[in-house]
């Protein structure tokens, strides 16, 4: 598969970044049940195998996936300070839960429960997020092979990508549009 115009662009701003652990937070906006926008911070997971969806993961108790059931259209926007460079991707995200039909999807799902830190596996033990506090022990380390049921990866396939680079004078904006599942245009703009 040939990789999207824009992932170079990613992949350069990462590496001039890697010195900033936060460089891999970004907001997720989402729609609400009743039309109210919801953001919130997620960490990037890097990219599905050869392909252009990025990855992120999520309790399925949590008000982010019952948005996303709701409407599968989200934008995140991603700011690297080094190199002061904003990414403004507009999607479509695909909830992976433990009963997702397509095995391709579970195996992804299998591989990053394996590569997260023991502390991030714990926290799909936990009580229901966002119910009133309730004070439990510290459950042990879940199984590193086996994800917990609660445990979601989360994939955001863009179709649209606003680049600008806030660096320089004049500043630089790129605007890029999947035609269709395998190819892109891309169309420099006015910042």
């Amino acid at each position: 598969m040939v990789l999207a115009p824009w992932r170079s662009s990613i992949a350069r701003a990462l590496q001039r970044n890697r010195s900033l652990a936060y460089a891999r937070y970004l907001q997720l906006a989402t729609v609400r049940p009743d039309g109210r926008p919801a953001n919130r911070t997620v960490v990037f997971r890097g990219f599905r195998d050869d392909t252009d969806q990025l990855k992120f993961i999520a309790d399925d108790r949590s008000e982010k996936i019952e948005q996303i059931e709701q409407s599968a259209w989200a934008e995140v926007c991603w700011y690297f300070p080094n190199t002061r460079e904003q990414f403004r991707l507009l999607g479509t995200l695909t909830i992976v839960k433990r009963d997702h039909p397509n095995d391709e999807l579970q195996e992804a799902r299998r591989s990053m429960w394996q590569n997260l830190s023991d502390s991030a596996r714990v926290q799909f033990d936990w009580a229901h997020p966002g119910k009133p506090k309730i004070e439990v022990s510290s459950p042990p380390p879940p199984s590193l092979t086996e994800p917990l049921p609660h445990f979601c990866l989360l994939l955001l396939d863009p179709n649209q990508v606003d680049h600008l680079e806030l660096r320089g004078d004049p500043q630089n904006r790129y605007l890029y549009h999947r035609a269709d599942d395998r190819s892109w245009s891309s169309q420099e703009v006015n910042p």
